[in-house]
């Protein structure tokens, strides 16, 4: 009988026990195993990302996996019977929290179901083979449909897996996000309006709601330094792939005599956060306030409503002039300040994490080179990804096609992690 050869690696079968063993270790929740995709909708990077390789990293569930998704299936199910207790529906807060838990391991629930749909189709084309004796065509019909659904069971195996890995806590949040001139005179300033441009193009096409907080403009135009607020869903889990330095190699505006310049510029993607998370005593604070001046009417040019914050452990200095209030100056400046000092931690966090793995995935640090420009030859270059872009597909701000690619290398960095570690315990 002609059936598809699913035998796997040992290196499947480890990873797949590091997954077990993970989920585990938290029973009563799916949380930290849902992977949140980007929402599909007014994307123009396409679909939700999939990893090329899935097929070749994928791997049958075994009894205990399929275990603990059973019990992911009931909570889901008993988290769908409590939206409908009277109770739970007089309580707001109550009832956000559980349509947000039940919605966190939705698509796994939505995924595991359609496989086991699957395999049931493919016992029963197996019971119909067995069972046909010498009849040849019913054979044969029996063995078509088992070709037919072995691939797809396959591709949601690898859609499972990738659905189970652990999830960046951070994924949800909003996010603060920085440009900053380097390297360059002006020419940096106009590159970093060129990439502020990008961004609010892409934003826009996810439906994200974007905000300049702070900015100063360059000598010849963009800015010596901007910061956008990023409001949407799950916009720290994209935007996250584009933090770091950006080189572009080009003859400026401002170049008389036609030779190319590199320049640079800095971006930071700082997640938001509130007091919960960071825990900031006013006693390290250094406010003073000014007058903002330019446009908005006589109050801010007669009125303090300036403000300029100063965290003395760190050094972190902050300006802010976006408000036409003194008070919601202060707001803005102190929550810009928390998503700096959270960022400081994750990212120190982060690196003694990815140096105890040794991760080939890019940091995300704002030292890392992550990308060039090169105008000449109409080409942008991820440097973690090892690949070529065409220029026109960055500067037209389709980006998703750049940051699916980032995400589907840190998955496979992390079942390759999972099944190095299953390995040597």
């Amino acid at each position: 009988m002609a059936m598809t050869d699913r035998r796997r690696p040992t290196f499947r079968a480890a990873a797949l026990a590091a997954l077990v063993a993970l989920a585990a270790s938290n029973p009563t929740t799916a949380d930290a195993f849902a992977f949140r995709s980007a929402p599909p909708a007014r994307r123009s990077g396409g679909g939700v990302p999939s990893s090329s390789s899935s097929s070749a990293l994928s791997m049958a569930l075994d009894e205990q996996m399929e275990a603990r998704l059973d019990g992911i299936r009931r909570s889901y199910q008993a988290l769908t019977e409590r939206l409908a207790d009277p109770d739970v529906i007089a309580d707001s807060n109550l009832l956000r929290q559980v349509m947000s838990d039940r919605a966190k391991s939705e698509e796994v629930v939505e995924t595991y179901n359609e496989y086991c749909g699957l395999k049931e189709e493919l016992a029963g084309a197996k019971e119909l083979f067995q069972d046909a004796g010498d009849d040849v065509d019913m054979k044969e019909m029996a063995r078509e449909e088992m070709k037919e659904i072995e691939p797809k069971l396959d591709d949601l195996e690898g859609r499972i897996k990738i659905l189970l890995l652990p999830k960046d806590p951070n994924d949800d949040r909003n996010i603060m996000l920085e440009i900053r001139a380097g390297t360059g005179g002006s020419e940096a300033s106009i590159f970093a309006g060129d990439l502020l441009d990008v961004y609010r193009k892409y934003m826009t096409s996810m439906g994200w709601r974007a905000s300049v907080i702070d900015s100063s403009a360059g000598d010849d135009g963009g800015y010596k330094s901007v910061v956008m607020e990023v409001t949407g869903d799950s916009v720290y889990s994209r935007m996250k792939w584009e933090a770091g330095v950006h080189r572009v190699q080009r003859v400026p505006a401002t170049e008389s005599q036609g030779r190319v310049h590199t320049s640079t510029a800095t971006v930071a993607i700082m997640p938001e956060c509130d007091e919960v998370d960071v825990n900031i005593d006013m006693k390290d604070i250094e406010m003073s306030t000014m007058r903002s001046g330019g446009a908005g009417g006589q109050n801010v040019n007669k009125v303090e409503t300036a403000v300029d914050l100063l965290h003395k452990p760190t050094g972190i200095r902050i300006k802010c002039t976006q408000e036409r209030s003194q008070l919601k100056n202060k707001e803005l400046a102190m929550k810009m300040l928390m998503s700096k000092l959270y960022d400081m931690e994750n990212e120190k966090r982060d690196m003694e994490e990815r140096e105890r793995r040794g991760s080939q995935v890019g940091t995300g640090g704002r030292s890392e080179k992550i990308r060039t420009y090169n105008w000449k030859d109409s080409r942008c270059s991820d440097h973690r990804l090892g690949q070529n872009f065409p220029l026109s597909q960055f500067l037209n701000s389709d980006i998703g096609p750049m940051i699916d690619a980032m995400i589907i290398k840190d998955q496979e960095e992390k079942l390759r992690q999972l099944s190095e570690e299953s390995v040597s315990v």
